[in-house]
């Protein structure tokens, strides 16, 4: 029997995901606002909805990946969504990172129609999600995980189960704190190897020698050395401030949880504030 599957968010990291599921003969419905991005994978052989309820009329297995929580509720209890389509038995699984207490609250909704929510909130970019190298990092129940194996095994190399839902949420902002904080250790690095004279290629192949400089972290690099013409652009100033804005909501998610439990962060909340120094972002109230 053919498992039928949905995705909702075909963005920077969602559609990457959801182009594999097709041809790998996943019966596939996806749905996304942006109608040119649902046409992209219908060329690859997925069907295109109208809405969320309609991708649940037709799947087992849901997936979404959109940019923060309100629009994860909005997908899953607004009018036209998730609940108000999906069959007992299926099985959401949410990718976007959101709260551990959003994620908590509309798993306890979906529970309410015999419908299972998992957050599976994903790590390695657009780059890993094309060559099926993603990490997962899941929270909920682990029956509703053995149902929707298939689906993530399809795009990852590791499945990592965090423990109730929530954790996967939890793991995930945990892990981002290390990334950003990261993006601004190596920024300043080599803002400091510019101005003294030091090659920035010396600088990175040391880093990359002694395992400081890893594959992701010389992937942001390569972003901070385009000349001015490309960076201060249009196009890739576009992106960088939605990198920027993912990170700004990432952080201040963590610092929220930080400030509940009474855990200091205050190098967290130093970088919450560069994020556009860091990723080139021309915004005057931001620098």
């Amino acid at each position: 029997m053919t498992l039928r599957v949905g995705f909702i968010g075909l963005g920077n990291q969602g559609g990457p995901i959801a182009a594999h599921y097709a041809p790998s003969g996943f019966e596939t419905t996806v749905y996304d606002v942006d109608e040119a991005q649902m046409n992209t994978l219908v060329e690859g052989g997925a069907r295109a909805a109208s809405s969320p309820r309609q991708v649940a009329e037709n799947a087992d297995l849901i997936g979404i990946c959109v940019p923060e929580d309100e629009h994860v509720r909005t997908v899953i209890t607004g009018e036209n969504g998730i609940l108000s389509g999906a069959r007992p038995g299926s099985v959401i699984l949410v990718h976007s990172t959101i709260l551990p207490q959003t994620a908590a609250e509309l798993a306890a909704k979906a529970a309410e129609q015999d419908v299972a929510l998992l957050d599976a909130c994903v790590t390695g970019g657009a780059a890993r999600a094309q060559s099926k190298e993603l990490t997962f990092m899941v929270g909920g129940d682990s029956e509703a995980l053995e149902k929707a194996r298939p689906l993530l095994d399809c795009t990852s190399v590791r499945i990592i189960h965090a423990g109730d839902v929530g954790s996967g949420a939890k793991l995930k902002l945990c892990l981002n704190v290390i990334t950003y904080i990261q993006w601004a250790a190596a920024s300043e690095s080599f803002a400091l190897a510019e101005a003294i004279g030091l090659p920035r290629e010396v600088l990175e192949e040391a880093g990359k020698s002694n395992g400081q400089i890893t594959p992701l972290m010389s992937a942001f690099l390569q972003s901070q050395s385009l000349p001015d013409e490309i960076s201060k652009g249009e196009p890739l100033q576009n992106a960088m401030r939605g990198f920027m804005n993912v990170a700004e909501k990432d952080l201040a998610w963590a610092l929220q949880l930080a400030r509940k439990i009474g855990v200091s962060m205050p190098v967290t909340g130093l970088v919450s504030q560069s994020m556009a120094r860091i990723y080139g972002v021309e915004d005057p109230g931001r620098r």
